[in-house]
């Protein structure tokens, strides 16, 4: 018939079911988009809008020879693409694809179901790479909708109201988020994850380096995003003194400079100084095994499973994947109290052969005036700053073969790296030993939760030198150069002409600085009090309700969930209860005819109390006086409106006891 409605696309779904399903799965697999190669992402969504076409069109399903080429191509186009099939972005990738794919044989209730069932997986996959406030309201808005489609999938014939479902979607999830809290607090955690994790697993690495050539950490100041917060324990040091300590650099090549050096032997004595600096940090997960401290630090009161090397670097045991806690005490003065080793010596005052030639004969040509180390090191920082020297994220490409040449000597214009590079060189080629350190400069006080945040855009790159009775001595060159970088911060230094995210600039907006740090303690509350729940907090919150180890744990665990489903199981028994008829004279015929019903009189759907009772008189005669005068009062009370009529027929009910006919 033309004029019959199209009711379906595929045996199974309703055409607006499906199309609700696509944008649900869209939503679902967002995220994911931007992590996707770009042929992926391209082919996810080709065969979504495909899909979507298909079924206003009505065309039929590809054939399993087409979908087998498919899912073949798309494995090897995987596998050329991350080189595996495995690992956590290897593996949500061809995740993430295969379930578009499985768009293409979607036309039975059971690949219907397959389909929301890896929906609610593919949400899982997020938590792999991050665990922000954010990726939880995202991801339960996500399963709101997954739920909703599950339930309209289950409804035949035409889709319910899409608000009756998302109602019914949305009042499952909140049923179920009081179980998930009791599980959260209650289930026994164990140390680390609770699967072991692929090797490729955990938020992206930090954006330092074990190698700094020009230019690199110019590339890294443009982001935003956060290394770690710190927590002082009481007044916290200057802005110009918050040096937070990296990778040290010992080699160098002529352009760039590597690790190398004596790192793993013990660190040098010292005399430590000054009042002690205690703090927190909270580190974000960069995949290597830096910790990050201020000089210098206390060894007597070492975070767990971590050491000092030789150069003043904290290193944690293994990468650090995950968000980590710890402490640490630093004395920003110190006197060493031994000589300089001559291996070490010999190490940080090498350089290169024939690489960069004037900058070692400015340096040799200041030695041969009589300069002393400390009148090296003015000599220097004088240069940087009367000279037309410029800080500038945007340097000159040094494509030569001697770059330090052409910086001191053409171009003037660099970042923090060219500048600490430069200055290390001229040392060295001066007899004084010198290094170059890279970390964390500063970070933003942030007044709601009194913590300071260091993010990637405050990485560092600075120098160190050797000098006679004081040991290995902090020189920030930029700070001659641009001195507003290192007392305020990166935006104060920088020219009105130089471009920065909006993010970047925090003096430009009082509101946006404002709504940031809320946000920021938003999330540092969320890391500490959340994703920081394991043992140790577990046991520490549990022991105050008299919970100790993993038996009372368990138990409570038991009662809790015995307790929450019996409540549950209360509520559904209720809802599944009758209604309380509100018409009283309804309820009494309704108990009259309860006491009929024993003897199998049962009154019929379309039959009214008068047909009824003339039934019932002709199988039951002896009953004919009570029930007529039932009736009476029933169709007085109810239909009249004679309410004196109610307490008769009361009493009628009450005396109402038709004897059972004995077979």
């Amino acid at each position: 018939m033309s004029g019959a409605p199209k009711t379906t696309v595929t045996s199974y779904l309703h055409v607006a079911t499906l199309l609700r399903l696509l944008v649900v799965l869209v939503l679902v697999l967002a995220p994911h988009m931007t992590r996707l190669p770009t042929w992926e992402a391209a082919a996810v969504l080709a065969v979504i809008g495909w899909r979507a076409w298909a079924a206003r069109r009505h065309f039929t399903m590809p054939s399993k020879w087409i979908r087998g080429a498919l899912a073949l191509a798309a494995f090897a186009a995987v596998y050329v693409s991350y080189g595996r099939i495995n690992g956590q972005h290897a593996g949500v990738a061809l995740l993430v694809v295969m379930a578009a794919l499985k768009l293409t044989e979607m036309d039975q209730r059971r690949d219907v179901m397959v389909m929301m069932f890896l929906m609610y997986f593919v949400c899982s996959t997020h938590f792999l790479f991050s665990q922000e406030l954010w990726t939880l309201v995202y991801l339960l808005l996500s399963t709101v909708a997954v739920t909703t489609m599950l339930i309209e999938s289950n409804h035949a014939g035409e889709p319910l109201p899409l608000k009756v479902t998302a109602k019914r979607g949305g009042a499952l999830v909140l049923q179920a988020l009081p179980l998930m809290l009791l599980m959260f607090v209650l289930f026994p955690r164990i140390p680390g994850p609770l699967w072991g994790l692929p090797s490729d697993a955990g938020a992206a690495r930090s954006g330092l380096s074990d190698r700094m050539a020009p230019g690199d950490i110019a590339a890294l100041i443009l982001s935003d995003e956060l290394a770690f917060r710190v927590d002082f324990d009481g007044e916290a040091l200057p802005q110009n003194q918050l040096y937070w300590r990296g990778p040290v650099f010992w080699d160098f090549d002529g352009r760039e400079w590597s690790e190398g050096g004596p790192v793993y032997t013990a660190p040098y004595p010292v005399m430590l100084q000054g009042a002690a600096i205690g703090y927190e940090i909270t580190l974000e997960p960069n995949r290597t095994t830096w910790l990050f401290a201020l000089d210098t630090i206390d060894q007597s009161q070492l975070p767990p499973d971590s050491l000092v090397t030789v150069d003043g670097r904290l290193l944690a045991s293994k990468p650090v994947r995950e968000r980590i806690a710890y402490r640490a005490v630093s004395h920003p003065r110190y006197l060493a109290v031994a000589e300089l080793p001559d291996q070490h010596r010999r190490m940080a005052t090498r350089l290169p052969r024939a690489r960069n030639p004037r900058a070692v004969a400015l340096a040799q040509q200041w030695r041969t005036e009589g300069r002393d180390d400390a009148a090296m090191i003015a000599a220097t920082l004088q240069m940087f700053r009367e000279q037309q020297f410029f800080y500038t994220l945007n340097p000159p490409i040094l494509g030569g073969g001697d770059p330090v040449d052409e910086f001191l000597f053409s171009t003037k214009r660099g970042f923090c790296e060219h500048y600490a590079s430069a200055f290390t060189t001229l040392m060295r080629a001066g007899g004084i030993p010198a290094r170059v350190v890279t970390g964390y400069q500063g970070g933003a006080r942030n007044a709601i939760g009194d913590y300071y945040t260091v993010r990637q855009s405050d990485a560092h790159a600075w120098s160190e030198v050797w000098l006679a009775g004081r040991g290995w001595v902090r020189i920030d060159p930029t700070a001659a150069v641009a001195p507003n970088r290192v007392e305020q911060n990166l935006a104060s230094a920088l020219g009105a002409e130089e471009s920065l995210p909006f993010a970047l600039r925090r003096s430009g907006s009082r509101l946006f600085t404002q709504l940031e740090a809320r946000w920021d303690w938003v999330n540092a509350q969320w890391n500490r009090w959340v994703l920081a729940y394991g043992p140790d907090l577990q046991r520490e919150f549990l022991s105050r309700f008299g919970l100790e180890g993993w038996r009372d744990l368990m138990l409570a665990m038991i009662v809790a969930l015995s307790l929450a489903t019996g409540v549950f199981g209360l509520i559904a028994l209720r809802r599944a209860r009758p209604k309380r008829i509100e018409d009283e004279a309804l309820r009494l015929w309704r108990q009259a005819m309860h006491r009929l019903a024993r003897d199998g009189l049962i009154q019929r759907p379309h039959e009214g109390p008068q047909h009824f009772v003339a039934r019932v008189i002709e199988q039951r005669p002896e009953l004919s006086a009570e029930l007529q005068a039932l009736l009476a009062s029933y169709l007085a009370t109810r239909y009249a409106g004679h309410a004196e009529a109610q307490s008769g027929l009361a009493q009628q009910v009450r005396a109402f006891k038709p004897r059972r006919i004995k077979a």
